[in-house]
């Protein structure tokens, strides 16, 4: 990987966007390309100064501080980016609701919210490729990647700070999403509680279990629709576990159709020539104040097409 130097020390002044972060993140953004264990090295070494003295990597940094940066070597960018960007013109992403302060997008099922493990780009960077002139863009929570919906992103960091607090109160954010589960759900509508233990396959693959020492999760089960082999199911988060919804229908005996991870394997194989192509769980509505206003809002995306399809297709083949 070609390197470019830096040849000076240079400063930098802390607007009212980048107030509050911790020292580490700050110097990581402005630092693209510089490894972790090098910023780390050169904070605790006092070769980073905020307002001519030392500080440690966990001081929260506030508007108008000056911020001496040592030079540095570094990465020149790896292609993500430009992936990033030869898609912006191309794939569009649809816009739900926006203002100064938040954007709401109705993403879709198989890009993921971010670029990493493998992945060249995600929403995040497509955004950011799509809206260089913006100063603030950050994600304010995440979706799966073959999960599609609605998706939230700050504009402005006192709307992520805000919207942060929020999603830690237990009665911040009403987040509804849509899933299609083997078999028919016995309630028309109940309470999941399990608790739930992230964990790594030997393949390096992020999974969740069911375990007394994983923390606790809570989704309530509303059964919208059920046919002879399926259900269609409004899943409502009371808690936010990875791979929560995905996980409680699984050990409930209810997978949802497509789900590679927690799914019935051959029941997933045959679904293909049925219709369905993906993952059958989407983010559908949000209820949430707004960060700035305090005005409440309801968000809702349909179901993409060829979701609303395959359930045609149950009703026709059913007569409902």
């Amino acid at each position: 990987m070609s390197e470019t130097s830096k040849a000076s020390v240079s400063f930098v002044t802390v607007d009212e966007e980048e107030a509050g972060q911790r020292l580490d993140n700050f110097l990581l953004k402005r630092l693209k390309g510089v490894p972790k264990s090098h910023v780390y090295r050169i904070v605790r070494s006092g070769e980073v100064r905020v307002n001519k003295g030392r500080a440690d990597v966990t001081t929260r940094v506030a508007a108008g501080d000056v911020i001496r940066l040592p030079p540095v070597r570094v990465a020149e960018q790896p292609k993500a980016p430009n992936n990033a960007s030869a898609a912006a013109d191309s794939m569009q992403l649809p816009i739900v609701y926006e203002d100064d302060a938040l954007l709401v997008i109705d993403k879709p099922a198989g890009i993921a919210v971010h670029g990493g493990s493998g992945i060249s780009f995600g929403v995040i960077e497509l955004l950011r490729a799509q809206r260089p002139q913006a100063k603030f863009m950050e994600l304010v929570h995440r979706l799966d990647r073959e999960t599609s919906g609605l998706l939230l992103v700050a504009k402005k960091r006192s709307a992520l700070v805000k919207m942060h607090e929020v999603l830690r109160e237990s009665h911040g954010i009403d987040k509804r999403y849509l899933a299609l589960v083997e078999g028919v759900w016995p309630h028309t509508r109940c309470h999941v509680k399990m608790k739930l233990l992230k964990y790594e396959t030997p393949d390096g693959e992020r999974r969740v279990k069911v375990h007394a020492d994983g923390l606790s999760s809570h989704t309530i089960v509303n059964r919208q629709q059920a046919w002879s082999s399926a259900s269609l199911l409004e899943c409502e988060l009371k808690t936010g576990r990875t791979h929560q919804i995905r996980v409680h229908l699984s050990a409930s005996g209810h997978a949802i159709l497509g789900d590679d991870k927690y799914g019935d394997s051959a029941v997933n194989r045959a679904l293909p020539k049925k219709g369905l192509r993906r993952m059958f769980l989407h983010a559908w509505r949000l209820t949430l104040n707004h960060p700035l206003t305090g005005e409440r809002m309801t968000l809702e995306a349909p179901l993409p097409t060829e979701l609303q399809a395959y359930i045609d297709q149950l009703n026709q083949q059913e007569g409902a």
